[in-house]
């Protein structure tokens, strides 16, 4: 009979060197471009009291938790499943007084009670960066030009975004094309599915020629400045266009107006991140609310995990054996050069199959 012990749980993998190392490699490569555009690092921890989370994002289903009883205070306690509503908590409470716009940047593990099938990963690395206090298309238009160039550093090619107006029904429903509050729900589901049929059988007949404002950015734009005879949409294609002009040729752009899925606790604003090579999305962001304080924040969020897999391999590091009795001062010379060192601790050692390229040899690395 097999031995289930040493089994991973569904949906769990460990990630062995070069899969860490692919990860690791993107991870810094996101990070630096965050750092040097100003957002500093923050690191909640990966636990937090349930109602803290639940009230900082609508939408978020703290159900899709981990929870369990806290021994110490008898309070229950959740594992993280997304990262944005912990830098929320720190920009309403521990800086508050900071001064505005916060950038904020982060890094680090979230987990699922279940995933999906199209993405059966339970446990993913999140990595993004909050820009909080400003609600306007400069800030947006920041951090969507950012997004795209942490993507780029990180070795991507083929970037595309795709803009969505989270709120647009209900700025149409409530004068230019209006609907009773019953039916506005319906109305969003059955055009997040592009169902025609559907979205006339919930009364929603006047909303489909939004069905087909969607494609290719500018005339997606077309479409959409036609359709809003009323202009009650201006300011919100004014600042599409914004954010659109900010990202130049940096990124293909394409627009899908009444897109809500993942979307559900973003206000004006939202968009989806691919790249070549990535199964399903690299990232998503957009504008919203902070719960509580009710302060305007834009953000993104990147799956390292799915970007790593993307992005092209690390290049070999150069490794050195070190023989019994070497120079320590060598030794030092070489790491500070870049090199990676191992050691010698026995006399059966092949440094080749200990993966190393050179051997240190009468005070230099001398290859294999």
């Amino acid at each position: 009979m097999s031995d289930n012990t040493d089994l991973l749980p569904e949906g769990l993998e460990d990630r062995l060197p070069a899969s860490a190392a692919r990860i690791t490699t993107a991870m810094r490569a996101c990070l630096d471009v965050l750092d040097s555009h100003g957002y500093d690092r923050v690191r909640p921890p990966l636990l937090e009291f349930e109602g803290s989370l639940a009230q900082r994002m609508e939408g978020l289903h703290t159900r899709q938790m981990f929870r369990f009883v806290d021994p110490s205070s008898l309070r229950t306690l959740a594992l993280r499943s997304d990262i944005t509503p912990q830098i929320g908590r720190i920009a309403a409470t521990s800086m508050a007084g900071a001064p505005r716009p916060l950038r904020l940047a982060y890094c680090g593990d979230t987990a699922l009670i279940r995933a999906n099938q199209l993405d059966p990963a339970r446990e993913r690395l999140q990595l993004g960066a909050e820009l909080i206090g400003a609600d306007t298309a400069a800030a947006a238009a920041e951090v969507v030009a950012l997004a795209v160039k942490a993507l780029t550093a990180a070795g991507l090619t083929g970037i595309s975004v795709d803009f969505t107006l989270p709120d647009l029904v209900d700025t149409l429903s409530a004068e230019a094309m209006p609907l009773s509050p019953d039916r506005i729900e319906a109305v969003r589901r059955e055009l997040d599915t592009k169902d025609a049929g559907g979205l006339k059988a919930a009364g929603g007949e006047a909303y489909l020629p939004l069905l087909y404002a969607t494609g290719p950015f500018a005339e997606a734009m077309a479409t959409l400045r036609e359709l809003d005879a009323g202009g009650v949409l201006a300011t919100r294609l004014d600042g599409l266009e914004t954010i659109a002009g900010r990202l130049g040729d940096a990124a293909r752009i394409t627009l899908d107006p009444s897109e809500r899925h993942g979307f559900e606790y973003q206000s004006w604003f939202g968009f989806t991140l691919y790249a070549h090579g990535v199964r399903g999305a690299a990232g998503r962001g957009g504008t919203y609310r902070i719960g509580g304080s009710g302060e305007p924040a834009t953000g993104f969020t990147l799956y390292v995990d799915s970007v790593a897999e993307a992005a092209p391999a690390p290049e070999g590091a150069r490794s050195v054996y070190l023989p019994t009795g070497f120079s320590e001062a060598k030794a030092r010379r070489l790491r500070a050069e870049g090199w990676r060192t191992v050691e010698q601790l026995s006399s059966d050692e092949d440094p080749k199959e200990l993966g190393c390229t050179h051997v240190l040899a009468n005070g230099e690395a001398k290859p294999l």
